[in-house]
This record gives structure tokens, sequence and C-alpha cells, in this order.
């Protein structure tokens, strides 16, 4: 994804992450922010990833503007192992909303 080889609809992008819309999504905005540098999970952050994880979370922000849920309100979470449903093996963080979201999601 992060090379191109693998077709997406890119939604931002900044030094640190990019920005794509979700496969399946699970609600009628749902967007993967990635972090360019690889990290596996967020079991593997260190200090030194604070740059990586600042440029994200200001992606985020910026997404959730763009895509309108800015002010109704939205979920960022991370999918941390497989218990977790996590499939892709590169610390991604999913930012859902367009709707009301129950506990579950």
């Amino acid at each position: 994804m992060a090379s191109g080889d693998i077709p997406v609809e890119r939604v931002a992008e900044n030094d640190h992450a990019f920005a794509i819309r979700d496969i399946n999504p699970r609600a009628p905005v749902h967007d993967l922010i990635i972090p360019r540098e690889h990290i596996a999970d967020a079991r593997e952050i260190e200090a030194g990833h604070a740059e990586t994880l600042a440029g994200l979370f200001t992606l985020a922000g910026e997404v959730g503007r763009a895509e309108g849920v800015h002010e109704s309100g939205y979920r960022l979470a991370f999918n941390v192992g497989e218990a977790a449903g996590m499939t892709i093996h590169h610390l991604h963080l999913h930012l859902v909303g367009g709707r009301q979201l129950g506990h579950e999601g």
C-alpha cells in the first residue's frame, strides 16, 4: 500500500503517515491512518516513535475534518493482535464515524 503496489483510495497524507479508505467499511466513514515507518503493532511502540505518532494523530484530525465527522464525532482505534481482529501486521489507526456508534463499534 505504502509503495503503491496495492490500489487504494488515498484520503490524505503527510510526511509521517497516509490515510486510505477501508476496503471493508464498518460505518459510512471508515478510514485507515497508516504510518510510513514500519511498526508491527502498538506493542512495539517506543519513545523513538514519538514523531511518527504525532504525525499519525495529526493526520487523523485532518481526516476527521475532511470526512465531515469532526463536529459529530468519530472513533479512533488500534487493533492489537489476532484476538482483537488485527489482520494487517503494520500499525494502523481506524477512524470510524458517520453514524451513531455503539460500544462494540
